[in-house]
C-alpha cells in the first residue's frame, strides 16, 4: 500500500556511510509518494567519502529511485547542506529533474510560507571551528560503527532498530542544550524573514514546535532516528518514523495527488 502526501521533507541520509539506513528509506520511498519532494541537506557524506570511499548497492538505489521519481512528475528540490557542501557550487541548476538551490520557500496547501533551510549556517561550530566540527564528526562516525554491530545482533534476535548514538547524544546535557539554541536560532531566522515557519535538518533531531510565533520543524535523519517530515494536502505537517514494520502498518489515504505542473 502507498501513502499519498503532498510534501516530503528528507535530509540527513549520508549516503557513503556505514551509519546510513539505506533499506530503510528504500522501503519508505516506495511506500510514500508526493506532489513535492525537498532533500534538505546532507543527502550524501562527502566529508566521509573524502577519507575512504564507501558506496554499496542500496546507496545507489536510493539515488535512482529519486531520479526515478523526478523523472514520474515528482517536484524534486534539493538543498545542499555542510557534509555535501560541493554541490553548493551548482545551486540554480537542474539535473535529472532534480532543482539544486541554496534555500528554498514552500507555500503549504493552507497558504503558509516556510523557509528550507538544512541549517548548519546556525551551527557556530560548523562556521568558525571546522577542526572541531571534523573531530567531533570522527567521535560520532564512531559510535555509528557500534550502532551497526549493535543492530546486527538485534536484527538476529528479531528486535527493532534502536540507535545508541541517538542515545547518548540526548543523554548529554550541553548535547540538548545545544539543540535548544539550535532551534531558537532557526525560528528566529524565519521571524527575520516574516514567513510563517521553518523546515531544517543538521541536527538530527525531528521536531515540530512553535517558537515565538514562528513553527520550526526539523525531518530528523536517516541515520539515527529514520524520519521524515511529511504535509498533507490541508497543510499540517508531521513527522513519520520508519521502522521495518511501518511498510505493514500503512494505510492508503483517501485522497489521491495531484501533481505539480512545473
Amino acid at each position: 500500500m502507498v501513502q499519498y502526501w503532498r510534501t516530503i521533507y528528507l535530509s540527513d541520509i549520508h549516503l557513503g556511510t556505514r551509519g546510513c539506513q539505506a533499506e530503510l528509506l528504500l522501503d519508505f520511498l516506495k511506500h510514500n509518494e508526493s506532489d513535492h519532494l525537498y532533500l534538505v541537506g546532507d543527502i550524501v557524506d562527502g566529508w566521509r567519502l573524502k577519507r575512504w570511499w564507501y558506496w554499496p548497492q542500496s546507496h545507489n538505489d536510493v539515488v535512482q529511485k529519486v531520479l526515478r521519481k523526478a523523472r514520474k512528475g515528482t517536484h524534486v528540490i534539493y538543498v545542499p547542506g555542510n557534509h555535501d557542501e560541493a554541490a553548493r557550487d551548482y545551486c540554480g541548476l537542474t539535473f535529472g529533474g532534480v532543482q539544486v538551490v541554496r534555500e528554498a520557500v514552500h507555500e503549504t496547501a493552507d497558504g503558509k510560507h516556510f523557509l528550507i533551510i538544512h541549517g548548519d549556517e546556525f551551527d557556530a561550530v560548523v562556521r568558525y571551528a571546522r577542526w572541531l566540527a571534523i573531530l567531533g564528526d570522527w567521535a560520532y562516525a564512531f559510535a555509528l560503527k557500534l550502532n551497526v554491530m549493535m543492530n546486527s545482533v538485534r536484527r538476529a534476535l528479531r528486535l527493532p532498530y534502536w540507535s545508541l548514538s541517538a542515545w547518548l547524544k540526548y543523554k548529554v546535557k550541553n548535547a540538548v542544550s545545544y539543540i535548544g539554541d539550535f532551534e531558537k536560532a532557526v525560528a528566529a531566522e524565519a521571524k527575520r524573514r516574516h514567513v510563517d515557519g521553518v523546515v531544517c535538518g543538521h541536527i538530527h533531531h525531528a521536531q515540530i514546535r512553535t517558537i515565538d510565533g514562528v513553527t520550526y520543524c526539523n525531518d530528523g535523519d536517516w541515520v539515527e532516528s529514520c524520519t521524515a517530515l511529511v504535509e498533507d494536502f490541508d497543510g499540517r505537517m508531521s513527522i513519520l518514523r520508519w521502522t521495518a514494520q511501518s511498510a505493514a502498518t500503512i494505510t492508503t489515504r483517501a485522497q489521491e495527488p495531484r501533481l505539480a505542473a512545473e
